[in-house]
Protein backbone atom coordinates (compact mmCIF):
# COMPACT_ATOMS: atom_id res chain seq x y z
CA UNK A 1 0.00 0.00 0.00
CA UNK A 2 2.88 2.36 0.75
CA UNK A 3 4.55 1.75 -2.61
CA UNK A 4 1.35 1.78 -4.69
CA UNK A 5 -0.23 4.62 -2.74
CA UNK A 6 2.81 6.85 -3.12
CA UNK A 7 3.08 6.03 -6.82
CA UNK A 8 -0.58 6.83 -7.41
CA UNK A 9 -0.29 10.11 -5.50
CA UNK A 10 2.68 11.13 -7.64
CA UNK A 11 0.92 9.97 -10.82
CA UNK A 12 -2.19 11.95 -9.85
CA UNK A 13 -0.17 15.14 -9.35
CA UNK A 14 2.11 14.75 -12.37
CA UNK A 15 -0.30 13.05 -14.78
CA UNK A 16 -3.29 15.08 -13.63
CA UNK A 17 -1.46 18.38 -13.99
CA UNK A 18 -0.15 17.41 -17.42
CA UNK A 19 -3.60 16.28 -18.53
CA UNK A 20 -5.25 19.49 -17.35
CA UNK A 21 -2.65 21.60 -19.12
CA UNK A 22 -2.98 19.67 -22.39
CA UNK A 23 -6.78 19.72 -22.32
CA UNK A 24 -7.20 23.38 -21.44
CA UNK A 25 -4.31 24.91 -23.38
CA UNK A 26 -4.66 24.87 -27.18
CA UNK A 27 -1.28 24.55 -28.87
CA UNK A 28 0.19 23.23 -32.06
CA UNK A 29 0.83 19.49 -31.92
CA UNK A 30 -1.66 18.84 -29.13
CA UNK A 31 -3.32 16.02 -31.04
CA UNK A 32 0.05 14.30 -31.45
CA UNK A 33 0.76 14.62 -27.72
CA UNK A 34 -2.65 13.14 -26.92
CA UNK A 35 -1.97 10.22 -29.26
CA UNK A 36 1.38 9.63 -27.56
CA UNK A 37 -0.29 9.64 -24.14
CA UNK A 38 -2.93 7.19 -25.33
CA UNK A 39 -0.17 4.93 -26.65
CA UNK A 40 1.72 5.15 -23.36
CA UNK A 41 -1.35 3.87 -21.52
CA UNK A 42 -0.36 0.45 -22.83
CA UNK A 43 3.31 0.60 -21.85
CA UNK A 44 4.58 -2.95 -21.20
CA UNK A 45 5.58 -3.13 -17.52
CA UNK A 46 8.75 -5.13 -18.25
CA UNK A 47 9.90 -2.43 -20.68
CA UNK A 48 9.34 0.25 -18.05
CA UNK A 49 11.16 -1.94 -15.55
CA UNK A 50 14.08 -2.34 -17.94
CA UNK A 51 14.34 1.40 -18.61
CA UNK A 52 14.19 2.29 -14.91
CA UNK A 53 16.69 -0.48 -14.15
CA UNK A 54 19.16 0.93 -16.70
CA UNK A 55 18.67 4.46 -15.38
CA UNK A 56 19.31 3.43 -11.78
CA UNK A 57 22.02 0.81 -12.35
CA UNK A 58 25.58 1.62 -11.29
CA UNK A 59 26.55 2.50 -14.85
CA UNK A 60 23.32 4.43 -15.46
CA UNK A 61 22.89 8.22 -15.32
CA UNK A 62 21.15 7.99 -11.94
CA UNK A 63 23.32 5.24 -10.51
CA UNK A 64 24.95 7.57 -7.99
CA UNK A 65 21.61 7.84 -6.18
CA UNK A 66 21.79 4.11 -5.31
CA UNK A 67 18.05 3.65 -5.63
CA UNK A 68 18.07 0.31 -7.43
CA UNK A 69 16.49 -2.52 -5.39
CA UNK A 70 14.79 -0.07 -3.05
CA UNK A 71 11.14 0.91 -2.56
CA UNK A 72 11.95 4.25 -4.20
CA UNK A 73 12.86 2.47 -7.44
CA UNK A 74 9.58 0.58 -7.31
CA UNK A 75 7.65 3.81 -6.75
CA UNK A 76 9.42 5.39 -9.71
CA UNK A 77 8.57 2.47 -11.99
CA UNK A 78 4.93 2.44 -10.91
CA UNK A 79 4.64 6.20 -11.31
CA UNK A 80 5.93 5.92 -14.88
CA UNK A 81 3.28 3.28 -15.55
CA UNK A 82 0.38 5.13 -13.93
CA UNK A 83 1.05 8.75 -14.91
CA UNK A 84 0.24 8.34 -18.65
CA UNK A 85 -3.04 6.63 -17.75
CA UNK A 86 -4.05 9.44 -15.41
CA UNK A 87 -2.95 12.08 -17.92
CA UNK A 88 -4.71 10.53 -20.91
CA UNK A 89 -7.97 9.94 -19.03
CA UNK A 90 -7.80 13.46 -17.60
CA UNK A 91 -7.49 14.90 -21.10
CA UNK A 92 -10.43 12.79 -22.27
CA UNK A 93 -12.55 13.82 -19.28
CA UNK A 94 -11.92 17.55 -19.70
CA UNK A 95 -12.36 17.57 -23.47
CA UNK A 96 -15.73 15.87 -23.03
CA UNK A 97 -17.05 18.76 -20.91
CA UNK A 98 -19.50 20.93 -22.84
CA UNK A 99 -17.55 24.00 -24.10
CA UNK A 100 -20.60 26.13 -23.30
CA UNK A 101 -19.85 25.73 -19.59
CA UNK A 102 -16.49 27.44 -19.94
CA UNK A 103 -17.91 30.10 -22.27
CA UNK A 104 -20.70 30.85 -19.83
CA UNK A 105 -18.25 31.21 -16.95
CA UNK A 106 -16.20 33.71 -18.95
CA UNK A 107 -19.32 35.63 -19.98
CA UNK A 108 -20.19 35.96 -16.30
CA UNK A 109 -16.86 37.62 -15.62
CA UNK A 110 -14.62 34.68 -14.73
CA UNK A 111 -10.93 34.85 -15.55
CA UNK A 112 -9.30 32.16 -17.71
CA UNK A 113 -8.03 30.40 -14.60
CA UNK A 114 -11.43 30.54 -12.91
CA UNK A 115 -13.10 29.22 -16.06
CA UNK A 116 -10.58 26.38 -16.20
CA UNK A 117 -11.40 25.54 -12.59
CA UNK A 118 -15.10 25.41 -13.47
CA UNK A 119 -14.32 22.87 -16.22
CA UNK A 120 -12.21 20.80 -13.82
CA UNK A 121 -14.99 20.79 -11.24
CA UNK A 122 -17.48 19.72 -13.88
CA UNK A 123 -15.30 16.71 -14.72
CA UNK A 124 -14.28 15.93 -11.13
CA UNK A 125 -15.86 12.46 -11.01
CA UNK A 126 -14.23 11.44 -14.28
CA UNK A 127 -10.93 12.75 -12.90
CA UNK A 128 -11.38 10.62 -9.81
CA UNK A 129 -11.98 7.64 -12.06
CA UNK A 130 -8.72 8.44 -13.86
CA UNK A 131 -6.82 8.22 -10.58
CA UNK A 132 -8.59 4.97 -9.72
CA UNK A 133 -7.57 3.56 -13.09
CA UNK A 134 -3.98 4.51 -12.32
CA UNK A 135 -4.23 2.73 -8.99
CA UNK A 136 -5.61 -0.35 -10.72
CA UNK A 137 -2.54 -0.42 -12.95
CA UNK A 138 -0.01 -0.24 -10.12
CA UNK A 139 -2.03 -2.44 -7.77
CA UNK A 140 -1.70 -5.35 -10.20
CA UNK A 141 1.87 -4.64 -11.31
CA UNK A 142 4.52 -7.31 -10.85
CA UNK A 143 7.05 -7.28 -13.71
CA UNK A 144 8.52 -3.80 -13.31
CA UNK A 145 8.60 -3.82 -9.50
CA UNK A 146 10.30 -7.20 -9.45
CA UNK A 147 12.98 -6.01 -11.87
CA UNK A 148 13.83 -2.78 -10.05
CA UNK A 149 12.96 -3.90 -6.51
CA UNK A 150 14.57 -7.31 -6.50
CA UNK A 151 11.75 -8.91 -4.45
CA UNK A 152 13.80 -8.67 -1.24
CA UNK A 153 11.94 -10.16 1.72
CA UNK A 154 10.91 -7.55 4.28
CA UNK A 155 12.10 -4.68 2.09
CA UNK A 156 10.91 -4.67 -1.52
CA UNK A 157 8.65 -7.71 -1.56
CA UNK A 158 5.07 -6.61 -2.23
CA UNK A 159 1.85 -8.55 -2.55
CA UNK A 160 2.03 -9.17 -6.29
CA UNK A 161 5.63 -10.38 -6.20
CA UNK A 162 4.78 -12.53 -3.19
CA UNK A 163 2.01 -14.17 -5.21
CA UNK A 164 4.51 -15.02 -7.95
CA UNK A 165 6.96 -16.42 -5.38
CA UNK A 166 4.52 -18.60 -3.44
CA UNK A 167 2.98 -19.88 -6.67
CA UNK A 168 6.42 -21.02 -7.85
CA UNK A 169 6.75 -22.80 -4.49
CA UNK A 170 3.43 -24.58 -4.96
CA UNK A 171 1.75 -22.70 -2.10
CA UNK A 172 -1.39 -22.04 -4.06
CA UNK A 173 -3.63 -21.43 -1.06
CA UNK A 174 -1.46 -18.49 0.00
CA UNK A 175 -1.38 -17.14 -3.57
CA UNK A 176 -5.17 -17.37 -3.82
CA UNK A 177 -5.63 -15.65 -0.44
CA UNK A 178 -3.35 -12.78 -1.45
CA UNK A 179 -5.12 -12.53 -4.80
CA UNK A 180 -8.44 -12.21 -3.01
CA UNK A 181 -7.01 -9.42 -0.87
CA UNK A 182 -5.96 -7.51 -4.00
CA UNK A 183 -9.35 -8.02 -5.61
CA UNK A 184 -11.13 -6.92 -2.42
CA UNK A 185 -8.99 -3.81 -2.25
CA UNK A 186 -9.85 -2.90 -5.85
CA UNK A 187 -13.54 -3.49 -5.12
CA UNK A 188 -13.51 -1.28 -2.02
CA UNK A 189 -11.80 1.55 -3.88
CA UNK A 190 -14.29 1.37 -6.73
CA UNK A 191 -17.15 1.24 -4.23
CA UNK A 192 -15.80 4.37 -2.59
CA UNK A 193 -15.71 6.09 -5.97
CA UNK A 194 -19.31 5.10 -6.61
CA UNK A 195 -20.39 6.46 -3.22
CA UNK A 196 -18.57 9.75 -3.87
CA UNK A 197 -20.34 9.99 -7.21
CA UNK A 198 -23.67 9.75 -5.42
CA UNK A 199 -24.50 6.26 -6.56
CA UNK A 200 -23.87 4.42 -3.34
CA UNK A 201 -27.40 3.04 -3.29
Amino acid sequence: MLVSGTAVALAAVLGGSLGIWIALTPFRGRRLIINILNTMMGLPPVVVGLVVYLLLSRSGPLGALRLLFTPSAMILAQTVLAAPIVAALTVSALLSVDPKIRDKAISLGATERQAAWVVVREARFALMAAVIAGFGRVNAEVGAVMMVGGNIAGYTRVMTTTIVLVTSQGRFEVAIALGLVLISLAFLINLLLQILQGGGG
